[in-house]
């Protein structure tokens, strides 16, 4: 039924199919990779002055946002490192983080926006044929021609917003995820940058 579907379909269709395994390929990565990155919690070591046990166990996880808190907490114990200086870093560190985080929804977005209107033009094009068939069989008009051209033209417009659908939901699910992760972040950094910072230091 496929290969049927994309023989109606034409051009449009085809290009649509190569869009919806896209937007899967896409979605399934970053879902899997939120998944594994799901944030852990800084190591409660830091609290009893082993900086250098919790920067291990930091540097032992793959996830962007613990790279993120090595880099604030080296920060925080490197003496020659003014406070200013440590929040910029961590800024910095934080900013690529997050759009490693966000890398690949913008493609998800843009297929969401783009299907609907391929579909559109493939129903475009199809309405043209059918009705330029229509103009070439003068005053013998057959119903059923008519209507089967109708149909197919139909068809991408029903496969672009297939594809739609459930990217603007993959999408909307893939943001949320970020943001949790962005927000559990934020509240991880404010309790390292509130401590006295004279605890960081002689654990260098």
């Amino acid at each position: 039924m496929l290969l049927e579907w994309l023989r109606l379909g034409g051009l449009p269709m085809a290009l649509l199919l190569v869009l919806s395994l896209a937007a899967a390929t896409v979605a399934i990565v970053k879902f899997w990779e939120l998944w594994e990155w799901r944030y852990t919690r800084l190591s409660p070591a830091w609290r009893h002055a082993r900086v250098d046990l919790a920067l291990a166990q930091l540097g032992a996880e793959r996830s962007p946002l613990a790279a993120v808190l090595a880099a604030a907490l080296a920060a925080l114990a490197d003496p020659g490192v003014s406070e200013a200086q440590a929040r910029e870093r961590t800024e910095q560190a934080a900013a690529a983080a997050l759009e490693r985080l966000r890398r690949g929804l913008r493609l998800l977005e843009v297929i969401a926006q783009l299907s609907p209107l391929l579909g559109l033009f493939g129903t475009v094009l199809g309405m043209i044929d059918s009705f330029r068939a229509l103009q070439d069989a003068g005053g013998d008009v057959q119903p059923a021609l008519l209507a089967a051209g109708i149909w197919q033209a139909l068809l991408t417009t029903a496969a672009g917003l297939a594809i739609a659908i459930p990217v603007i939901a993959a999408l909307g699910a893939l943001e949320r995820l970020v943001d949790d992760q962005r927000l559990a972040l934020e509240m991880e950094l404010t309790r390292l940058f509130t401590q006295p910072r004279a605890q960081w230091r002689h654990a260098a």
